[in-house]
C-alpha cells in the first residue's frame, strides 16, 4: 500500500477522498487550514491517518506539511490537490479585489507548483507518482465562466500544468490528470452515491447530485498503478450538467 497525500482532506470535497485511500489501506495524510474539530473526527475512525494544519496559499506551512508526511510514513505515492480557494460572491473581474485575485491565484495555481516541487524528486526515484489535481467543467477547453474569472483563470492555468507533467514525467512513471467536479454542494460534498439518489435532481440529467464519493471512485481509478496508461486527462464528473452556463 501506498502513501497520499491530501490538502484540505478533512471536509468537503476531500473527506471521501480521504475515508477511500483509508478503506483501500492506504496511509493518509491530510491538511486543514482552521477546522481542527473536523480533522480530529476522522483520527478517531481511522488508523493510519496523520493531520497537519496547513494553508495552501503558503509556501512554508506548505513544506511543513510534506515535510512531516514523509517522516511519520515514506514518500508520498499519490498527490491530490483537493485545496482550492474560492470566491463564493458572484461578480465582474473589475469588483475583484487585488487580495482576491492572488488568493486565487497561490491557493489554485501557486499550491500546486510548490507540491509538485516537493514530492516528484522522490516519485522520480521510485519510478512511481500519480498526482490528481482539480478543476471546473469546462476548464479543458479555457472556456470563460461569466463571474468566476479569477478562479477560473487559475484552473485553466493548472490545466496547462497537469498536461505539461503529464509528458514530462511520463518517463519516470508518474501520472498527472485533473477531475473537474460538477455542481456538488452542501452536505452532497461529503455524501455517499447512495444518499444521493434518494433525493432527485431536476438539473442534473442523470437524475442526481454529485457527491464527494463520485469525486472519490474517479481518484482511486486514476491512482491505480494499472492506470498509468491515463495522463494529461481531463475527466468532468458532471452528470451531463452544465455547470457555467447554469447560472448567468
Amino acid at each position: 500500500m501506498g502513501h497520499a497525500f491530501i490538502t484540505a482532506g478533512s471536509k468537503g470535497l476531500g473527506r471521501q477522498v480521504t475515508e477511500h485511500f483509508l478503506k483501500e489501506g492506504h496511509n493518509v495524510t491530510i491538511t486543514y487550514r482552521s477546522d481542527q474539530i473536523k480533522a480530529e473526527e476522522l483520527l478517531r475512525d481511522y488508523k493510519g491517518l496523520q493531520i497537519v494544519k496547513a494553508d495552501v496559499t503558503s509556501k512554508v506551512e506548505l513544506e511543513n506539511a510534506v515535510n512531516k508526511a514523509v517522516n511519520k510514513f515514506g514518500t508520498i505515492d499519490y498527490l491530490i490537490n483537493n485545496a482550492g480557494p474560492f470566491v463564493f460572491e458572484r461578480k465582474k473581474l473589475m469588483d475583484y479585489s487585488e487580495a482576491e485575485w492572488e488568493l486565487m491565484q497561490k491557493g489554485n495555481l501557486d499550491a500546486v507548483f510548490h507540491l509538485l516541487k516537493l514530492t516528484i524528486p522522490a516519485m522520480r526515484q521510485q519510478k512511481f507518482g500519480r498526482i490528481i489535481n482539480y478543476g471546473f467543467q469546462g476548464a479543458n477547453t479555457a472556456a470563460g465562466w461569466i463571474n468566476r474569472s479569477a478562479f477560473a483563470v487559475a484552473k485553466v492555468g493548472l490545466v496547462s500544468l497537469t498536461k505539461t507533467i503529464a509528458f514530462e514525467e511520463a518517463e519516470n512513471g508518474i501520472t498527472s490528470n485533473m477531475i473537474c467536479p460538477g455542481n456538488i454542494t452542501g452536505e452532497m460534498k461529503e455524501a455517499t452515491i447512495e444518499q444521493s439518489r434518494v433525493f432527485p435532481e431536476q438539473h442534473t440529467p442523470i437524475g442526481r447530485s454529485g457527491t464527494g464519493e463520485d469525486i472519490a471512485r474517479s481518484v482511486l481509478f486514476l491512482c491505480q498503478k494499472d492506470s498509468d496508461m491515463i495522463t494529461g486527462s481531463v475527466f468532468e464528473i458532471t452528470g451531463g450538467l452544465d455547470v457555467i452556463h447554469r447560472h448567468l
